[in-house]
């Protein structure tokens, strides 16, 4: 699933620039960010309830497709900044975490891989 059919499907905002082509290839949901670190996997939508600049500096390490701010969360204009300078697409949606997973899950994107 692409950025921008994800975006379609559950009207998410686009919060930054990015490549919205991308594809996901894994979701994960998480707010520890040495758990997301130690799981996380290259092109995978991360969905979090933390907007700081640490979540940026996360996705981008490790090259995430895109991170998605449920329930609508503020997320301050400085993270934005930061994110469009490492290119990384910043999703807000007004739906649960819960939600934005099973929307997910129900067109094609499975979990990270944990074993």
């Amino acid at each position: 699933m692409k950025i921008s059919e994800f975006e379609a499907v559950c009207d998410a905002k686009r919060l930054t620039a990015g490549d919205s082509d991308r594809e996901i290839t894994a979701g994960y949901t998480c707010d520890l960010l040495s758990h997301v670190m130690g799981r996380g996997q290259a092109g995978m939508a991360w969905i979090t309830v933390q907007t700081h600049m640490n979540v940026i500096a996360v996705a981008s390490l490790l090259d995430f497709a895109c991170v998605i701010v449920p329930e609508g969360l503020p997320v301050e204009a400085p993270i934005l900044s930061k994110a469009d300078e490492e290119g990384i697409v910043v999703l807000s949606s007004g739906k649960t975490a819960f939600e934005l997973v099973t929307i997910l899950a129900a067109h094609g994107v499975g979990p990270v891989s944990c074993a």
